[in-house]
C-alpha cells in the first residue's frame, strides 16, 4: 500500500468507524446521558486505535464485522479514559479535542457517568447477538479488559498520579507508560489480529510492534506537550510540565527523547518485517505517522 492509497483507505475506514459509533452511542440514554456520551466520543480525535485495529485485521485477512466492532470498542474505552482523566480529581483539564472537556460542558457527575457508560458500551459492542463468533467475542473482551484495567491503562494512570513531583528513572517511566498508554495501543493491534488467523510468529511480532508503537506514541506526546501550542494540540499544552509530572522530556531531555521515539519506531517496523505476514504496509505507515505527527 502506497501513501496515497493509505490516505484513501484511512478515510474510508474512519468514515465507517464514525458511522458505527454514531449508530451505537445512544442519543436516547436517560437524563441527558446520551448527549454527554456522544459529545465525548464523536466528531473528534485522531482515531489511531481504531485504525490500528483495522490495519491489523487487514494484515491477517480478519472478519470485517468483528474488526469494526473491535475498532469502535477500543475507541470507546479510550474516550471514556479521556473523560475521566480530564476531571478535576485527575488531571483537571478544560480542553480536549479542541473543545471544552465533558465535565466543563455537562458537569462532573454527568461526565463521570458518561465515562462509566462508555466503558460498559465497549463490551456491549463486542458481544452482539449474532455476526461475531462467541469464542472471538470472548477473546476480544479478554484482550480489551486486560489492557484497560489494573494491569494496563488504569494501573498506569494510578502510577502517573502517584508520581507527581517525584523523580522517576527511565525504566520506571517506561513501565508507567507501557501501562497507561502503550497497553491500549498494543491491544488495538492484537484485537485486529485476533479477528483473523495468526500463527505464533505473527502474533508475537504484532505484539512487539504494538508495544514499541505504544511507547513511541507517548514519547512523541511528551515532546509535543512542550513544543506545540494548545491550538495545534487540541488540548492544553505544557500541562504535564506545569503539574510537575515526570515525562520523557524531563527524564531524557528533548533531543534524546526525539531520538528515542525514532528508535522505537525502528523497533516497531523491524517487528513487522519479521512477522511473516504478506502485507503490513498500513501498520507501517501508521507507525511513521505516530512519530512524525504534530498533534
Amino acid at each position: 500500500m502506497k501513501p496515497e492509497q493509505f490516505d484513501a483507505w484511512a478515510r474510508t475506514e474512519l468514515d465507517a468507524v464514525e458511522s458505527a459509533l454514531s449508530a451505537w452511542v445512544p442519543a436516547e440514554a436517560p437524563a441527558g446521558l446520551g448527549e454527554a456520551m456522544r459529545y465525548g466520543v464523536l466528531d473528534g480525535g485522531k482515531r489511531l486505535r481504531p485504525l490500528l485495529v483495522l490495519a491489523a485485521a487487514q494484515a491477517v485477512q480478519g472478519a470485517r464485522e468483528a474488526a469494526l466492532r473491535a475498532a469502535c470498542a477500543v475507541e470507546l474505552i479510550h474516550a471514556y479514559s479521556l473523560v475521566h482523566d480530564d476531571m478535576p480529581c485527575m488531571d483537571n483539564d478544560v480542553l480536549r479535542r479542541g473543545k471544552p472537556t465533558v465535565h466543563v460542558r455537562f458537569g462532573e457527575a454527568q461526565a463521570m457517568l458518561a465515562g462509566d457508560a462508555m466503558q460498559a458500551l465497549a463490551f456491549e459492542v463486542l458481544t452482539p447477538a449474532q455476526g461475531v463468533d462467541p469464542a472471538l467475542q470472548a477473546r476480544l473482551c479478554s484482550l480489551l479488559a486486560r489492557a484497560a484495567g489494573h494491569a494496563g491503562m488504569a494501573g498506569g494512570q494510578a502510577i502517573d498520579l502517584a508520581s507527581v513531583g517525584k523523580p522517576l528513572a527511565e525504566q520506571a517511566l517506561r513501565d508507567m507508560h507501557h501501562r497507561k498508554t502503550g497497553a491500549l495501543l498494543q491491544c488495538s493491534v492484537l484485537m485486529g489480529a485476533a479477528c483473523g488467523a495468526t500463527d505464533a510468529r505473527a502474533w508475537a511480532a504484532l505484539a512487539q510492534f504494538g508495544d514499541a508503537l505504544g511507547l513511541a506514541f507517548q514519547v512523541v506526546d511528551d515532546i509535543l506537550d512542550v513544543t506545540q501550542a494548545s491550538e495545534t494540540l487540541g488540548k492544553t499544552a505544557g500541562k504535564d510540565q506545569d503539574a510537575n509530572k515526570p515525562t520523557y522530556v524531563t527524564v531524557l531531555g528533548l533531543d534524546a527523547a526525539r531520538r528515542h521515539a525514532h528508535d522505537l519506531r525502528d523497533h516497531a517496523l523491524a517487528a513487522l518485517r519479521g512477522s511473516g505476514l504478506a502485507d503490513t504496509s498500513a501498520l507501517a505507515i501508521l507507525a511513521d505517522k505516530v512519530v512524525e505527527r504534530d498533534n
